[in-house]
Parts: structure tokens; sequence; C-alpha cells
């Protein structure tokens, strides 16, 4: 069988479709991301075979932050963003359809030209859905932005896959994914090293903290900014703290910052956060559900799209805390990282949370419904 995964060029996207195309790939089956070109490296770093289908993208126009009242608003215009890419990398995934020939697509669920591909060509389509949230806001951005596309292909509306596979704990999903396929979140760690003070007995309470790959790249200073009064009131805690980030965006960050921390760079976030205490975070699909594996309490700092669902489903889990933008200061950071270390009915509900992520099905029960969707 040959699956085509396609992607928006961002880790936090493409990290979470990683684990599953391995297991196709384990199971005998051929699989290949189509991504932008930009993006076609970091896809081969994940060992997977990777094709480019349209140009360099650009995410000058994401929106974080701002008022929350108009989250819907930021919503939308981050949708047509990604839109955008979908339509300059519709005609090289059109083609790559038409000639390759996959049994099945599978996208991730913030890129259209997968599905749209899929339906002009009659191939079998499944998603993966990531984050909380509806997201309605992408869909009616994509539909405005491809609407020429879409009539050319003779097609109405962005189609909607066979199957939607959720890597979220049943507990933890809005009533309108109860019905989504279920499978169990494996957490891809890119190609960060494991450290060696990962796995030794640490002497304080450690705390991860992230804010995952898109949030630095929007500022000119990768947010040291931001992230530089709260890691300064955080040693106030007695507490490590370790920042996992790009290489290439902790290289710009002042020498202060980086002399207050145990590390500041590239750090797989399964096996750090598994020997951390607390985690903070951005809300991201990826390292929420890493820290809910991890059986780990969580601050949460939404700032973009379905992070603040997701910030919400760890609130009302009882495994964490959130603060939104408006709210955001360094000392109600380390007020409720403090809370976090000492409160045990976090660490109690986060456990809970872990083992019922433990009792998800297996990738290999994912990659049979893909097999059993095509026909195979």
């Amino acid at each position: 069988m040959r699956i085509l995964f396609t992607t928006v060029p961002l880790p936090g996207h493409f990290f979470p479709l990683v684990p599953l195309a391995w297991a196709c790939r384990a199971a005998g089956h051929e699989a290949l991301v189509a991504t932008s070109e930009d993006f076609v490296s970091d896809v081969l770093r994940s060992g997977l075979a990777a094709t480019s289908v349209g140009p360099v993208a650009s995410f000058h126009d994401l929106v974080a932050g701002g008022d929350p009242d108009r989250l819907a608003e930021r919503r939308y215009t981050n949708g047509r963003v990604f839109a955008r890419i979908a339509a300059a990398n519709l005609p090289g995934v059109l083609s790559l359809v038409d000639s390759w020939r996959p049994d099945v697509v599978v996208s991730e669920r913030a890129e259209a030209a997968g599905p749209i591909a899929a339906a002009t060509f009659a191939v079998p389509a499944a998603e993966l859905h990531w984050g909380v949230a509806p997201l309605p806001e992408y869909t009616s951005a994509a539909i405005d932005e491809l609407a020429a596309d879409l009539a050319a292909l003779g097609l109405s509306t962005v189609p909607r896959p066979a199957l939607v596979f959720n890597p979220w704990p049943p507990s933890l999903r809005p009533a309108y994914a109860a019905g989504q396929g279920r499978m169990r979140n494996v957490p891809h760690d890119g190609d960060g090293r494991v450290p060696s003070w990962a796995w030794r007995p640490r002497e304080r309470p450690r705390v991860c903290l992230t804010m995952g790959t898109v949030l630095p790249r929007l500022g000119p200073d990768g947010a040291a900014e931001t992230l530089a009064p709260i890691v300064e009131r955080l040693a106030l805690l007695d507490v490590e703290v370790v920042i996992a980030v790009d290489d290439k965006i902790a290289a710009r960050w002042p020498t202060y910052l980086l002399a207050a921390v145990r590390h500041v760079g590239r750090l797989p976030l399964s096996h750090v956060m598994r020997a951390s205490d607390v985690a903070i975070h951005h809300g991201g699909q990826g390292t929420a559900l890493t820290a809910i594996g991890a059986g780990l309490p969580q601050l949460v700092l939404p700032a973009l799209d379905d992070q603040f669902d997701n910030a919400d489903a760890v609130v009302r889990s009882g495994a964490g805390v959130c603060l939104r933008p408006d709210e955001l200061s360094p000392s109600e950071v380390a007020r409720h990282c403090e809370e976090l270390l000492r409160g045990p009915r976090f660490a109690r509900t986060a456990r809970e949370l872990a083992g019922e992520v433990t009792a998800q099905p297996a990738l290999s029960a994912v990659v049979d419904e893909l097999a059993a969707l095509a026909g195979k």
C-alpha cells in the first residue's frame, strides 16, 4: 500500500504524523511526505521519504496574542496563511497524486491540498486531527482562499476525510470530537539528543519550559524578551529550569539568560518531561500531549489558535492551570509553578491522564484501518 502524507511546513504540524508514518513503514507499506520546498530537509531528518510540492512558505502573517475577544478573527487570519500555502502547493500535490497513485492520502488538519487532490482523483483520505478546538475558522478560510481552485476542479468546498484520527484522551475531547477515531499519542522528538542529566537523579525540582517552534519565530528576539523575566523569577523558587527551543533561536538569546538555566536548546521533550516535575508551555498539540503522557502537571500560556482550547482542556481535567496573554506576568508564572510543585492533586490527575493515553489503541491498529479504507 502507498500512503501519501501531506503537511503544513511546521514541525508542530508534521511531528504528530511521524510515528504514524513509521508505523506504516513498519507494516511494510510505502510512505511519502509531501510539503513545501523549505521543509523537505526537516522531514528527511525524521528518516521518512519526502518530496517538494511547492515553493518556500511564508508565515509572516501569523498572528499571536492580542485581544482574547478577537480569537475567532485571529484564527481565520491564520487559517488563510495555511490556505495560501495549500494553494501554492496544490498543483504539485495534484501532479504527485496523479503520477504516484497513492492508495490513501493522510493529511494533518491544517493542510488542505491533500484532501482536495485525493477527492479529485477519487483516492480515500484520512486526517490526523491535532488539538482540541474545532477550528471552523480554518475551514472557512480555506474555502475562501481556495475558491477558484475548488471551482476549477468541480468542488464547492474542501472535502472532508473518510476517517479522522484523534490522539487526545477521550475524557479531554469536546462533544464534536467524540466520534473521531482513537489512537495512542506517540511523541516524536525530532533530532534532539537526550542529555545525560535527563536520566540522573535531580537535586532540585526541574521545570521544563518551552514555547514551541512557531512563537519564537514570530518575534525578532526569539521570544527572549518575554522569557527572560520569567526565567529570572523562576530562579527564585530554587528550581532547575531547562528550556527547549531551536538551537538557532537560542544562539540569539542574551548570555545572562543562558547562564540562568540548566539547558537552553533543542531537547527531546518526551525524555526531558519524564525527567521533570512541571511543564510550562504554550499549549501546542505535541507539547501538551507529551506532558500528559509523561504524567506531568502543566502551566499553559496559550497565544495561538487551538492552544487556548488545549489549555482549557488541561485545566478542566485538573492536571494544570492556565495564564492567558492578559494575565501573564513573571510573578504569576512563578506563583502557579510553585502551586503545581506543591499541590499533589495536580500530579495525581496528571498520572491518571497518562494512563488514559497508554490505554489508547496502538498505531498498528490505525494502520489496519487505513488499509481497510484503501481496500487492502
